[in-house]
């Protein structure tokens, strides 16, 4: 890359007691809900990839697209400057330890992600892919929940976002970080993208600004222009060659649409069904430039045969199936359907509150919270799964929430909390399972505190992605690798029972019969053979 590298780093180099170069630079894989909506997936906690230290720049430079690529993006971050050194630091001061906040631009080049899983080494350590500047703000100026980034290409406003819209409070990289290791004065923390990355080409301008709109305060515009890198092939004897697919066309453009490739659901994906990682097809919805995946798609656990399997079989008789395989605590209990004639099949989606405490509703109940995070996230087929410890004494979810699930396309709720505006969200339709009615809101008891999490729910372990029925006589909860055999043995349980069932009609006692003898065994056998 045609780098000056010896002003890459003004920014940092014309502070006393700065190093030239900082001695890390970490990034966020996935950090905006807005970002987490378009990807389909949600994180349960921050994950990470280090950038190295060549690739900072300056504003006003060029960033090169090498030869034979296609899918050069550019990202507009918040970049955090660490001015005390951090070690284990507590969340409530770990803002003390920001000296600086700046904008940057997270370049990133998807023909080189697949070989590099969520390491992005080659995708995004290139010379001149990390941008900042130009100016810096002092963190002790700004409320870190109110700062702002935008980005446009060739003048177009393209990304506009502020931490309000974080998953995780900038606060939190520095606290999470700092467990494992010392973050250091002139250290970078990129904090991740919103919506609205997309790709550029040769000749495209990049600016992106980062600003605090209720003092003024702003880093100015940081400029990137795109350039045609030369004609040097990448080595195969040495390396990862470029490589794209569909799958990292929709992703680097942002969507489907905006790469030429027709509405979701064309070439064979379903609507609303995250594509699964090229290479990697045991992970759906996986990206490898935003880290591990947290949950496991519906799609990949129950297919249409499978769902009118579990759609005819009763619950009573997937609880018998599971008991068999030493599976016994796998009911919700204490809840009750709000619609007993309707029949609920579906994956979980996890949502967890923890007991109610002023302070801690104070900072995680208000504003984007994780309760309206899951139910604005939960996708087609999936059950909203609630722990709320069983306490029954405030609602854990009201009418507007039961909409949008609904709308979302979610098989249903479950909580073993109350719910609140009990008549408005029975007439809504969808199915909930809950342990009564309450009119208090959620403050009274309950502080929302994550979804995408293993929880407990009705005294049972609920984990993303594990299968749910319910019906009149509760709701269980099957490992998706065992769903498949156990409705099938249900299903032929439930033919045998009815067969023994005619048999009681008929006037034959129970013993015996139920369960069969040899005798009766065999008259089975015979007549279901010759019924078949």
């Amino acid at each position: 890359m045609t780098i000056d590298q010896t002003t890459d780093a003004t920014l940092l180099a014309a502070l006393p007691g700065y190093p030239a170069r900082p001695g890390k630079i970490v990034a966020v894989h996935l950090s905006y809900s807005s970002r987490a909506e378009q990807r389909g997936r949600r994180p349960a906690a921050p994950s990470y990839f280090f950038k190295a230290s060549s690739s900072l720049a300056r504003t006003g430079g060029t960033v090169e697209r090498p030869a034979g690529t296609e899918l050069l993006a550019f990202e507009g971050e918040i970049a955090l400057v660490i001015g005390e050194p951090a070690r284990r630091v507590p969340l409530g001061s770990a803002w003390d330890h920001v000296a600086w906040v700046t904008a940057a631009n997270d370049l990133g080049l998807y023909d080189l992600r697949a070989n590099d899983k969520g390491s992005n080494v080659r995708s995004k350590g290139g010379d001149g892919y990390t941008p900042m500047g130009p100016h810096l703000i002092d963190a002790r100026t700004v409320d870190p929940g109110a700062l702002r980034v935008r980005a446009w290409v060739n003048g177009e406003l393209r990304q506009d976002d502020t931490t309000a819209g974080l998953i995780f409070p900038l606060a939190q990289f520095v606290a999470d970080l700092s467990q494992h290791f010392t973050l250091e004065r002139g250290d970078v923390i990129l904090t991740g993208t919103p919506a609205g990355s997309s790709v550029i080409v040769p000749g495209d301008v990049v600016e992106v600004e980062v600003d605090a709109p209720a003092s003024g305060a702003t880093s100015g515009r940081l400029v990137t222009t795109v350039v045609a890198g030369p004609d040097i092939p990448f080595d195969a004897a040495v390396g990862s060659l470029p490589s794209v697919d569909d799958t990292q066309r929709e992703e680097a453009w942002g969507s489907r649409e905006a790469a030429g490739l027709g509405a979701p659901g064309a070439e064979g994906a379903e609507p609303g069904q995250p594509v699964a990682e090229a290479g990697d097809a045991t992970e759906a919805g996986r990206s490898a430039a935003d880290g591990p995946a947290s949950v496991i798609s519906p799609a990949s656990v129950i297919s249409p045969a499978l769902r009118a399997k579990l759609e005819r079989v009763p619950v009573a008789g997937l609880s018998a199936q599971l008991r068999k395989r030493g599976l016994n605590n796998v009911t919700i209990d204490g809840v009750r359907p709000l619609h007993p004639g309707r029949k609920l099949v579906g994956t979980a989606k996890t949502l967890r509150f923890v007991p109610g405490r002023e302070d801690l509703f104070a900072s995680h109940g208000g504003g984007y919270n994780a309760q309206k995070r899951a139910f604005d996230a939960v996708g087609e087929g999936e059950v909203i799964v609630i722990e709320a410890r069983g306490e029954a004494g405030s609602g854990t979810l009201g009418d507007i929430l039961a909409i949008r699930a609904q709308a979302r396309g979610a098989a249903g709720i479950v909580t073993d909390g109350g719910v609140r505006d009990l008549d408005a969200v029975s007439a809504v339709g969808i199915p909930v399972y809950t342990v009564g009615a309450h009119p208090a809101v959620l403050g009274r008891k309950h502080v929302p505190w994550d979804l995408d999490t293993t929880i407990a729910c009705g005294g049972t372990t609920v984990q993303p992605g594990d299968v749910i029925v319910g019906d009149a006589d509760g709701v269980i909860v099957i490992p998706p690798a065992l769903a498949e055999a156990v409705a099938d043995a249900a299903l032929a349980q439930e033919d045998e029972d009815a067969w023994i069932a005619a048999r009681v009609a008929e006037g034959h006692p129970v013993d015996g019969l139920f369960p069969m003898n040899a005798q009766w065994r065999e008259r089975y056998a015979a007549e279901h053979g010759a019924s078949s």
